[in-house]
């Protein structure tokens, strides 16, 4: 299935978007979409023949629970909706603990890496193979981007992978970008993880920029594409011609020129790299050798718990505070638990920008300290109006007008849910405004 050349769509730029010349293919963040209200630009670019794919991040076939049936059948319904030729998701957990573990709970907002062990492997597998059962669609999967590794890791990231495709027959998304960050923060040689995939089962590529800060590669998809990135991927075009290639943004948006001008250097590479194979002798590798399965590897159940409890221990440590598990880089886990604080305002200022309107300058510094040992358990609504319900029982803002607003916003907002220790603050603000 051929795609051709395609760019992340996100309504920031749906309009420059549309004006793109040669543009094969869009994807679109699949939980952002709304099945019976599709966007007007997006069913324009559909009947000019563009093709639409929806691309998740919140299944978390990474877990150790079995993916949720409303979360598969939203996206089966996105899938649909769109007329996609296939759906997109990550090898990746976003979230931890529960009934596996006894605890509650945690929400990461982010896209966490998995170990690769054996174990991790086997759960990773039933839970893409309940998953394809409830597509109507082919499934690719995407590498993930990390700051840190977890110890006692019994595959590479090739080897990983492709043990994943031998299982389960799963199209792999690449992240040329991902790619390059893992070499930077971890040490991974791309070349190497490149000759060990299996290419032939790449469904498409993602090319994107990111920034170093401090010796850490962070994958902003806010910033240009960077060399090092375009080599990855004319290395990975000197091996296959992919079907299709994607350029990623997500923030700090530029002129539409500059968009073009990337999917015209995103062209060039590929066309370049494709001419320099056909004039290249054949490539030897030498590969490691993949370590022996363990007799038990392919049954998931007996290792779910072992899974959920590394990775409930892990995720607390990011956004609950606990002490750093053993093997891990402690320095590198606080440099993710401040990017996953900061992703989380950024969000929740998003989804309720009432918020940062109300509490001005302050809203950042309160929601980081907040956040600090208050992991998210329900999504970035609930968030917000957590977040909201805290400063009101605290009796903040220390500003009465302001204190008033973010009283009426939380009561409007907050349904039936018990108030808790906000339930006095809004009858007093209640009571305030019948006796205007």
């Amino acid at each position: 299935m051929e795609l051709g050349i395609g760019i992340g769509w996100r309504p920031e730029i749906a309009d420059t978007v549309e004006r793109l010349p040669e543009l094969d293919w869009v994807e679109v963040v699949a939980e952002n979409v709304c099945p019976g209200h599709l966007p007007p630009a997006l069913l324009r670019l559909r009947s000019r023949g563009v093709r639409v794919v929806p691309h998740g991040v919140s299944l978390g076939l990474g877990g150790a629970d079995r993916p949720s049936k409303r979360r598969l059948a939203d996206l089966a319904e996105r899938a649909e909706a769109l007329a996609a030729p296939l759906v997109t998701e990550h090898i990746a957990f976003v979230r931890a603990g529960g009934a596996l573990t006894a605890s509650a709970v945690q929400e990461a907002g982010h896209l966490l890496p998995v170990p690769r062990t054996w174990d991790a492997l086997a759960v990773l597998c039933e839970n893409v193979r309940i998953a394809q059962d409830s597509l109507p669609v082919p499934l690719a999967l995407e590498n993930i981007a990390a700051m840190f590794s977890w110890p006692g890791e019994e595959l590479t990231e090739g080897q990983f992978l492709a043990e994943l495709v031998e299982r389960t027959g799963v199209r792999l998304l690449i992240d040329v970008a991902n790619l390059h960050t893992n070499h930077v923060n971890r040490g991974e040689d791309p070349s190497a993880a490149l000759d060990e995939l299996p290419v032939e089962s790449i469904a498409y590529v993602h090319v994107a920029g990111g920034v170093e800060r401090d010796g850490i590669w962070h994958d902003t998809h806010a910033h240009p594409v960077t060399r090092p990135v375009l080599d990855i991927l004319s290395d990975l075009r000197s091996r296959v011609n992919p079907p299709g290639v994607l350029l990623e943004r997500d923030d700090d948006f530029p002129a539409g020129s500059e968009l073009e001008a990337e999917l015209a250097t995103i062209r060039t590479t590929l066309a370049s790299a494709a001419h320099s194979a056909r004039s290249a002798s054949p490539r030897t590798t030498s590969l490691a050798p993949t370590p022996p399965r363990p007799a038990s590897d392919t049954k998931a159940p007996p290792a779910r718990q072992h899974v959920a409890l590394r990775q409930a221990a892990l995720l607390s440590a990011l956004v609950a505070g606990t002490p750093a598990p053993e093997g891990f880089d402690a320095r590198r886990l606080r440099v993710q638990s401040r990017a996953l604080a900061a992703k989380r305002a950024d969000v929740v200022a998003k989804v309720a920008p009432e918020l940062p309107e109300i509490l001005g300058t302050g809203y950042r510094a309160a929601f980081l300290a907040y956040a600090k040992n208050r992991p998210m358990h329900a999504g970035y609504r609930r968030d917000a109006l957590d977040f909201a319900e805290h400063l009101l029982a605290s009796g903040r803002p220390q500003d009465g007008a302001a204190r008033r607003r973010l009283t009426l916003w939380w009561r409007e907002r907050s349904a039936t849910r018990p108030p808790r220790g906000a339930t006095r603050l809004v009858r007093v603000a209640r009571a305030a405004l019948a006796a205007r």
